[in-house]
């Protein structure tokens, strides 16, 4: 099978899987979703919505935290781990989105971009979440490591790897990728313990880099109908 028809027969299936994929992340504006997004770097979506609800009710908004202390950023996001770099970057943003941007988070990748501690990959979530914008496809680590196992990239590099996916599927689909393949990253292909003999994407997968003796075996019994 060619990477495009696998990537095709890849989609179908977690369409079938994860009929209405939507970020794990709660927030209710490209701004919440902005800084969500950047509070889960190293740090799981559960732990994230439980740190929001207090963080916007005492900054609702980028003009309310562009003014806070760092100190005390610092202590309500804490337990997202990264916490000095975390607070410190979402207050600059904070700044610059007031000042250069009237308080409304920016529309387009390179203005995005330009925020501290923003790059592609939360650009791309926010531009879609926040505006239904499908400029890039989100690389995660769920992302990145499915794609490589799937053969749809030989690379590492999440820029290379979006440049790699971006081709393969049709553009109104790039944001939901991300979701379903996070989910499915999540739920299937584990980075340690993939189930693979319980994956969909099983008789079509290259299994690059998990094709151990157990795989390779069930595998066998497979096209033996075993």
């Amino acid at each position: 099978m060619k990477k495009k028809e696998r990537a095709a027969a890849f989609l179908a299936l977690l369409k079938k899987r994860y009929p209405a994929p939507a970020t794990h992340l709660d927030a209710r504006t490209p701004w919440e979703l902005l800084v969500a997004t950047v509070l889960a770097a190293q740090c799981t979506d559960e732990r994230v919505n439980k740190v929001t609800p207090g963080l916007f009710r005492r900054w609702p908004g980028p003009a309310e935290l562009a003014q806070a202390l760092q100190g005390e950023v610092e202590e309500v996001v804490h337990s997202t781990g990264f916490y000095r770099n975390k607070a410190k970057n979402l207050i600059a943003a904070a700044d610059m989105v007031t000042r250069l941007h009237g308080g409304q988070v920016p529309r387009t990748m390179d203005e995005l971009t330009a925020l501290p501690g923003l790059a592609r990959k939360t650009a791309n979530i926010v531009l879609w979440g926040g505006y239904g914008i499908n400029e890039g496809l989100a690389v995660d680590t769920h992302v990145k490591r499915i794609a490589f196992r799937m053969g749809f990239t030989a690379s590492d590099n999440p820029v290379v790897v979006e440049k790699d996916l971006m081709p393969l599927f049709p553009r109104a689909e790039w944001g939901d990728v991300n979701h379903r393949m996070v989910w499915f990253g999540r739920h299937v292909c584990d980075a340690r313990k993939p189930l693979c003999h319980e994956c969909e994407m099983f008789d079509f997968c290259p299994r690059k880099g998990v094709q151990g003796k157990k795989t390779a075996a069930r595998a066998s019994a497979r096209k033996a109908g075993v």
